[in-house]
């Protein structure tokens, strides 16, 4: 079955970054969630288009998805905004991840569909349309990248490896925190990105291209397919903390596990950094 779940993923994902990718030069209608948390048209359609190819193909699923649509069904986002009283079979769904990039006309987001089935991620799809790169995991399958078969980097020393990491919505009210982490992930790693696309920063992971990931505020839409692909790719996640991870806690750290430790270390803060 989880065959037949990749398909759909794949179908989906690829429909809705098409539609992204022919609007992109566009002007976008942008609306606000929050202070700089924007929404534009595509989103939205793109939304559409997934949950429509999702529906055809498995009609009792639930959907938990980043968009608000008018009219979702009680057992999508919009009556369930944390998915935990959703059937056994879930989609999770990111239609525009990186959407300040795509407003901006900065070219870095992608689609992310992901499936679980009774808490379970099976399989997860991350599509960039502009670079017509598909990133695609089930689980015990392995992590592929357009039929390429993907591995995390083998770096091994902080020292020598390339970060990337993402800030927060309410990022100003986190303000002291994030700057401290940052600071001492600069002082330590050979190199820190900030490309504004959670999903794709996990996929870059899964792919050898980033040594590791870390961010926090992220929801479960944007890194549940990312995690598959780096779980299958070899890669190690946890919090902050070095707890396990799950798509719903406050933080991620996700690398090639040879600088995971390091990482975790240079993420330790003092409270008087934090502001506290």
């Amino acid at each position: 079955m989880n065959d037949s779940f990749l398909k759909v993923a794949r179908q989906a994902a690829v429909a809705a970054g098409a539609l992204l990718r022919l609007n992109f030069d566009r002007p976008h209608d942008i609306t606000l969630k929050g202070v700089i948390d924007p929404v534009t048209e595509s989103d939205l359609q793109s939304q559409e288009i997934i949950i429509s190819l999702i529906r055809q193909a498995f009609p009792d699923h639930a959907i938990l998805a980043e968009e608000d649509l008018p009219g979702s069904g009680d057992d999508d986002n919009a009556a369930d905004p944390e998915g935990k009283g959703a059937a056994s079979h879930r989609w999770i769904i990111d239609p525009l991840d990186g959407t300040v990039n795509y407003a901006h006309g900065f070219p870095m987001f992608c689609v992310s569909v992901a499936c679980e089935v009774a808490g379970r991620l099976e399989v997860g799809v991350i599509y960039d349309p502009l670079r017509e790169e598909l990133f695609e995991a089930r689980r015990g399958g392995g992590a592929w990248l357009n039929g390429r078969r993907l591995r995390v980097s083998a770096t091994d020393l902080l020292e020598a490896a390339l970060l990337v990491t993402g800030f927060p919505y309410n990022i100003r009210e986190r303000l002291p925190a994030t700057v401290a982490r940052l600071r001492n992930m600069i002082a330590r790693a050979q190199g820190v990105r900030r490309a504004g696309s959670a999903a794709l920063d996990l996929a870059y992971v899964a792919a050898g291209r980033f040594d590791g990931f870390w961010e926090e505020g992220l929801k479960p839409w944007d890194t549940a397919a990312g995690v598959l692909l780096v779980t299958e790719a070899g890669g190690r996640l946890s919090t902050f903390e070095g707890g396990a991870y799950d798509i719903f806690a406050p933080s991620i750290v996700a690398t090639n596990g040879r600088v995971h430790e390091a990482m975790l270390a240079a993420l330790k803060i003092e409270p008087e950094a934090a502001g506290l």
